[in-house]
Parts: C-alpha cells; structure tokens; sequence
C-alpha cells in the first residue's frame, strides 16, 4: 500500500502554525496521515498536539536565530543542529512523501533534513518579505508559495507561486448568536474587538484600558488580552469582556464584531479582509521586529481596507480619533473589501500543496 503520509511544521508564534490548523481538516477528508514536527515549548506544541488525536506530534529541540546580541546566539546554533538530527530521524521512520513548512525556527532544521532525505518540501510564506527563518529554509524548498505577489521578488523565481491569502474553512461559519451569550452583553451596540496577537500586547492594552470609559460610551468592547494581562477589577464591567486568549470561540467573535484593532500579522488581517471588518491595525514596530507587519499594514491601507496607526503615534488621544475615524469611514472600507479578491478556503489551498507535492 502506498505511503500517504504528509509532514507539517511550523511554530514560534500562532501565526506561524494556523494554516496548518486550517489545513489538517481537509487533508484528514483525503485519507492522509498527518505527523506534525514543533518545538518542546512553543505554542504549536499546544494547538497542535491538544486538539488533534489522530495527528502525532514530535518535539524537537529548537533555537532562534537573533539579530541582536544574545549569550544564546552562542548556543542555539547546536540547538538547532540536534534539531537537525532529530528531524532527520524522525523522517525516515514516518517516511512522509512531502513536507510542508510554515515557518518559524522550529521549521529550519525540519526542511533541511527533510531535502537530505530528498523530499519534496512546500514552504509557505504569509508575509511581504520573508522571514529569517524562511529566508534559511528557501534554498531547500520544492515549492514556494506566497500571500503577496510583492513577495516574489524576494523569493527564487524558477519554484515560487504567489497563491493569495487563505482562511480557515470555519471562519465562514461563525455565529454571532454563540458570541453574544457568551458576552453577554445586556446593551445593544456596535461591538468593537482588539486583539494584540498570541502574545497580548501591553501597547495595546494599555490604550483601551486608559480610553476605557469613553470606548464603552459608544460601544462594546471584546479585548483579547494576552496570557497573564487580564484585569481583575474589570471582569463586571457591563460594556466590557476580557479574554486572554481563545481558539474555536474568535470565529464566532469575529462575525459578532462591528470594528477590529489588531496587529498587522498576516493571516489576522486577511481573515478581517474576508469578513469585512472595517479595522485599525497597529502593527509592531521596527524596534519589536524585523517591520513586516509594517509591510503588511500599509499594503491594506493603500488598498483603502484598513487604518493604521503605528505604535509611536499611539497616545491615549490618537488612538480616539483614529477610532472616531474608523467609525466615520466604515461604509468605504466595506465597499473596498467588497470589491478585493477574497481569500482562498483552506480547501483549495491543501489541493495546492498536494499537487506540488505529487500526491
């Protein structure tokens, strides 16, 4: 019987492992064994191996390659080859007949053990411009697909495809009914919801909790906040609900929202993109990255699909007025994301990957 297992990594941040999310569905309705290869700590090892039984999981160890000065970029190389060795073995044992990478630095030493070993390995790059890891893992890539058509400049021309954004299949399927009890807010008003990342945001956070009691005269507010950076003394707030951080529910948080403050990572922006949410991006700053979530948000805000406001501009002040000014433009950012190519399902996008991957 012909091997049909297919190996996914990617991990580091929920960014880097959401895709896979949305494609472990629809390759499990084609008969396909899943393995999946992350780290021992990052959160893929929690969204992944915690909500799906049939998809093993393997730990490897795991560095990060840093652009500042660390004492750990002195050992995380050696992190990075034994992750390269534990790659290598588990391979050959589950014997995959494609590899697809996400990303992240857990994916590095996957995707060059897995070209030792000669398999086919699809890379899958969200951003404008790739990322470190990604940029490390390109020269052992079969196949590259990109969100950006800008990304093919960055990337070798001969194996590289621009596919568009893809979305879960799920996110379609959300249901305001389910949001609004489990918010249980008792006014009827537009709903505003912020989301800083997987991480939570103390930027962020700190610009709705200082607005707070002018943010909920006009309107409800649902704050993801980030693990550890709930507010206590605000859990019977009327117009307010917090969440550190949630899975299956944002779907359904999404279809209930009337306007979105968010970072700029690129699967988030695109899932707004296709709900048409009217949204205020805050990507993070040069200082906190590498700028692609700059890239990202000024590309939808040329497009006339988002407001930006950066984090040096971000005041307790502008951050008012540029929400007063989301609000004002809410019917032409919809019109704009009316008329944008929607992204694609999570299903066209795993018949993508099998077709690059000979299956």
């Amino acid at each position: 019987m012909t091997n049909r297992t297919i190996v996914l990594t990617g991990g580091g941040t929920a960014g880097h492992v959401s895709l896979n999310q949305a494609i472990i569905p629809e390759l499990m309705k084609k008969q396909l064994n899943i393995e999946y290869i992350g780290s021992k700590e990052g959160i893929e090892k929690e969204l992944i191996e915690g909500a799906y039984d049939a998809v093993p999981y393997h730990a490897i160890s795991s560095g990060k390659l840093r652009r500042y000065a660390s004492i750990k970029n002195f050992t995380d190389p050696f992190r990075v080859g034994l992750g390269f060795f534990q790659a290598r073995k588990i391979l050959k044992k589950t014997k995959p007949v494609a590899v697809f990478s996400k990303g992240g630095f857990v994916s590095v030493p996957v995707v060059m053990a897995a070209r030792t070993l000669k398999l086919p390995v699809v890379i899958h790059e969200s951003d404008v411009t790739p990322g470190l890891a990604n940029k490390l893992a390109l020269p052992f890539a079969s196949q590259i697909f990109t969100v950006f058509k800008e990304t093919l400049k960055y990337v070798p021309a001969d194996k590289s495809t621009c596919t568009g954004a893809v979305i879960r299949t799920e996110l379609l399927q959300g249901s305001k009914e389910y949001a609004r009890e489990l918010c249980d807010f008792q006014e009827d008003l537009p709903v505003l919801l912020v989301m800083g990342g997987s991480q939570g945001s103390v930027i962020i956070n700190m610009a709705i909790r200082n607005n707070l009691a002018t943010l909920t005269e006009r309107f409800n507010v649902i704050h993801l906040t980030g693990k550890g950076n709930s507010e206590p003394s605000l859990v019977d707030h009327p117009r307010y609900r917090q969440f550190e951080y949630v899975t299956d529910e944002l779907t359904h948080l999404l279809h209930f929202s009337d306007f979105i403050v968010s970072r700029a990572g690129s699967n988030s922006i695109f899932e707004f993109l296709a709900l048409k949410k009217p949204m205020l991006l805050i990507p993070l700053s040069k200082l906190q990255s590498r700028g692609d979530q700059l890239l990202n948000a000024d590309l939808f805000k040329r497009q006339g699909f988002a407001h930006v406001l950066e984090e040096e501009e971000l005041t307790p002040e502008r951050f008012m007025t540029a929400i007063g000014n989301l609000q004002a433009e809410e019917d032409i950012l919809v019109e704009n994301m009316s008329n944008a190519e929607m992204p694609k399902t999570a299903e066209k996008m795993t018949e993508l990957i099998l077709q690059y991957s000979n299956l």
